[in-house]
């Protein structure tokens, strides 16, 4: 275990950097996780951290707990844990993960494409409802925000480490995929409660959702093998991609039950 008490220190600048910047973990190969929750979910999936970061008052009352947890365990006060946090209200400890990127996607099972989303809670949102309804692959399409960055992992609240994220895709690279590709369309197609219960909504399959503003692009639209309304009877023009992901990959995974 090792005390740092300076905020010039090599290690401290490398988690500020990990812990406030979107990207960082691409160019270092390792990620922040930060909070006992979203450790411990990492834990409970047989992530091994490389590193342990405490706060002095943490390690204080559960120096046990962590200290067996990765090779390195360092302590930092309190005032110098906050200054590398994002969290408004620092949770007091943290993990250094490694990371590489994965860029093969896996074409036979149940997938969710992420076309350039850009709010990290609605990707974060989105990530826990494909691995709460059984989901195993996200493709992210380039522009789309970063998945691992601290924002995204937040909102996740530890879906990361139940499925295979595969970043900065090509839509070309999705004539890989021999699942059905489906979307949204506010306008068009048949609406998801009547193929449902009619026993037509294909499982497994790919389910194609849009930036928030422009929705799903002309190309990846045409790719799709169907373009599927979700019944709106309050007359709202349109749902947050975030809930329409939800009801529909909800929806997938209830088809064959």
């Amino acid at each position: 275990m090792q005390l740092i008490t300076s905020r010039d220190n090599a290690h401290v600048k490398a988690w500020r950097r990990l812990a406030q910047e979107s990207t960082a973990y691409r160019k270092a190969g390792k990620f922040w996780l930060e909070g006992d929750h979203l450790c411990r979910a990492a834990l409970e999936r047989g992530v091994r951290p490389l590193q342990v970061v405490l706060s002095e008052s943490l390690q204080a009352e559960q120096h046990a707990r962590w200290s067996g947890v990765a090779d390195h365990v360092f302590v930092l006060p309190d005032a110098i844990f906050a200054s590398l946090s994002g969290l408004e209200s620092p949770a007091r400890m943290g993990f250094v993960v490694a990371w590489s990127a994965d860029n093969h996607v896996l074409p036979d099972v149940a997938t969710v494409v992420l076309d350039r989303l850009q709010d990290a809670g609605n990707v974060g949102a989105i990530l826990r409802c494909a691995s709460a309804f059984g989901y195993r692959q996200v493709v992210a399409i380039k522009g789309t925000a970063a998945l691992w960055s601290p924002k995204v992992l937040r909102a996740g609240m530890g879906a990361h480490f139940g499925l295979k994220l595969v970043e900065s895709v090509n839509e070309i690279e999705l004539v890989a995929l021999q699942v059905p590709i489906l979307t949204t369309n506010v306008h068009e197609g048949p609406f998801l409660h009547e193929l449902l219960r009619k026993g037509l909504l294909p499982a497994p399959c790919a389910w194609v959702f849009g930036h928030e503003g422009q929705g799903v692009s002309d190309s990846l639209m045409a790719m799709a093998q169907h373009q599927v309304r979700i019944a709106q009877p309050g007359g709202e023009e349109s749902l947050n991609v975030s809930t329409a992901a939800a009801i529909c990959l909800h929806a997938s995974a209830t088809a064959g039950l």
